[in-house]
């Protein structure tokens, strides 16, 4: 079997993440970090596409890394409409939404499409994305709310929280990923908590809605009656709340800092301040945790927990020592969106798994009677 080469593109707000692949191996891996100031002078993200792709290239350059011969670019993907998980095809209509970033979402993940597309036109190669920010797979029963037209959408670490599950399945369980149900976590700067079903994320709390746990930047569930209040109070505008949702919540509202080495640091030495804050996410994730086992009816083949703070020895033995009931719990310190990305394109090229086209329409859009 041919050891394919894959490039994966990851952008972010402040760094453009690259890494090159040769089957499962990484032969080379690189942040690049971008000057605020510089960025700032464009007047959208998608303005920002030749910026991130010249630095790449005089980067490779210097590094004398040849692109040459790469079979795939794989982007991060964003912008998109709601679709199922997979692997799909860089296509004009994909390249368009994320352009324009259709789903309303702002961020620089949008980029890594059209920079996918830039390289392989370039080379002569092909440009996928895989299980984007996008993927929406929920069951009916968590759509629905109690306000009529109101139906709930998530966005989540799919990229990590899939392949975690893919991982697991076939290095622990000798199993498909498709044969197995888990409660999957992904705790970093932003904390997802999902229900893996057969293969689907059927269920999980949406981190860019304001859902599920607290987390260094972000203020989770919060009472909507408790927050209307905080908004009066306060003379808090919506886009005030929409901060406290994603970037001045959490850690952020409570101490200042968002770096949870500090804040752990800080309970350590004697701050209890900081120690209630970090054990009360971590009950909170716990909550989410059994949430998610009650989705599954209970049938949890495993708890697995990725992301950066995974790498906390406390906080993995706080889950488990609460949560092992439900089903064995496994670590996976740190993240695999590089190596994901570059999986899901092998698994393509491989003939594992089926090359999807984006449609361009929301793979749910609204229930039969509204």
């Amino acid at each position: 079997m041919k050891n394919y080469k894959v490039l994966t593109i990851n952008p972010g707000s402040t760094s453009t993440k690259i890494a090159l692949f040769e089957g499962e191996e990484c032969l080379y891996t690189q942040n690049i970090s971008h000057d605020a100031n510089e960025l700032a002078q464009y007047a959208t993200i998608s303005d920002q596409l030749s910026y991130r792709r010249n630095m790449i290239l005089d980067l490779l350059e210097k590094a004398n890394v040849r692109l040459d011969d790469v079979d795939v670019f794989v982007g991060r993907g964003g912008g998109l409409l709601a679709m199922e998980g997979g692997t799909y095809d860089v296509s004009e209509l994909m390249l368009d939404h994320a352009r324009t970033m259709a789903n309303g979402v702002i961020h620089p993940a949008a980029l890594g499409s059209q920079l996918a597309a830039e390289f392989a036109g370039k080379y002569g190669a092909k440009a996928m994305v895989v299980n984007p920010p996008d993927v929406d797979e929920l069951q009916d029963f968590a759509r629905m709310t109690g306000i009529k037209g109101v139906n709930r959408v998530i966005h989540l670490h799919a990229l990590n929280l899939k392949e975690t599950a893919i991982r697991h399945s076939k290095n622990v369980l000798k199993k498909k990923y498709e044969e197995c149900n888990y409660v999957v976590c992904h705790i970093g700067g932003g904390i997802s908590v999902s229900a893996h079903r057969k293969g689907k994320m059927v269920d999980g709390f949406d981190i860019v809605g304001g859902e599920g746990p607290m987390a260094p930047t972000r203020c989770g569930s919060i009472s909507v009656a408790d927050l209307l209040g905080y908004m009066k109070k306060n003379n808090y505008s919506v886009d005030d709340v929409k901060g406290l949702l994603t970037k001045s919540g959490g850690f952020v509202h409570h101490l200042g800092i968002s770096d949870a080495l500090e804040l752990t640091n800080r309970a350590e030495n004697g701050d209890k301040y900081a120690e209630m804050v970090w054990n009360t996410m971590i009950y909170q994730i716990e909550k989410c945790i059994g949430a998610m086992a009650a989705v599954l009816h209970g049938k949890v083949d495993g708890i697995l927990l990725g992301g950066g703070m995974v790498h906390s020895k406390d906080l993995v033995k706080q889950i488990t020592d609460t949560c092992s009931f439900i089903a064995p719990v496994t670590a996976y310190p740190g993240e695999f969106e590089m190596e994901a990305m570059a999986a899901g394109a092998i698994r393509v090229l491989n003939g594992e798994e089926e090359l999807k086209q984006y449609s361009g329409k929301p793979s749910w859009t609204k229930f039969d009677w509204e």
